[in-house]
């Protein structure tokens, strides 16, 4: 029996995954997260064979959440289930530990493979996610390429970065968070610094252009 743990704050999301992965003979949705802590807890109690784990989560972000499940259940194959891709995120994903990283536009089409694949113990892209890795490698490998890359964001730089585009205010990331509205602010100065630019509306462009925001 394979166990598979689902980790997303969208009930509608869980039960449309929980339907297509139980359509498969032997495959059974052992637990299911609303919360990053959660899923944490859920892997570390049920030792799921699989993982999927939303990139976007109350409490804990997919990141942390992929990191500490790596700790709790060593043998747990990490599946991240997003929206969003770009270098960046894709390498913090791959750095935190997961093996899988598919965007919720293929969940239909491609779970069941995703599942299959790391089941094999083999990595797991999306096609679009692919091609990002690739463009990424020929651009770092191609001689007298200038330009200078993506900058770095931290986890919780994703997600106050992510709702400023969405048109959260700073006391209501604060308390999506969980977090404090200095802190929000502190990340909101360190961001702008970070990227280069000078106003919310520049760094509003940012996201949507390097697509960290809702469609």
């Amino acid at each position: 029996m394979v166990r598979i743990l689902l980790a997303d704050d969208h009930d509608v999301v869980r039960r449309g995954l929980k339907a297509l992965l139980q359509e498969r003979a032997g495959w059974e949705v052992c637990g299911e997260a609303i919360s990053g802590r959660d899923a944490v807890d859920l892997a570390r109690e049920l030792q799921p064979g699989i993982a999927i784990v939303d990139l976007m989560m109350p409490d804990l972000n997919g990141l942390e959440t992929t990191r500490q499940i790596r700790r709790v259940s060593e043998s747990t194959q990490i599946l991240i289930f997003t929206m969003h891709h770009n270098e960046s995120l894709v390498h913090d994903v791959l750095e935190a530990g997961a093996r899988g990283y598919l965007l919720k536009s293929d969940a239909e089409r491609c779970i069941v493979t995703a599942v299959d694949t790391l089941l094999r113990r083999q990595p797991y892209f999306s096609a679009q996610v692919s091609e990002t890795v690739l463009e990424a490698f020929l651009r770092s490998g191609r001689p007298g390429t200038e330009g200078a890359a993506a900058p770095r964001l931290t986890p919780r730089e994703h997600e106050v970065i992510q709702l400023l585009a969405e048109g959260y205010r700073n006391k209501m990331i604060a308390q999506r968070l969980g977090i404090t509205v200095k802190t929000v602010e502190t990340h909101r100065t360190a961001l702008m610094r970070k990227i280069g630019v000078k106003s919310i509306v520049d760094l509003v462009r940012y996201a949507i252009r390097n697509h960290l925001t809702e469609p």
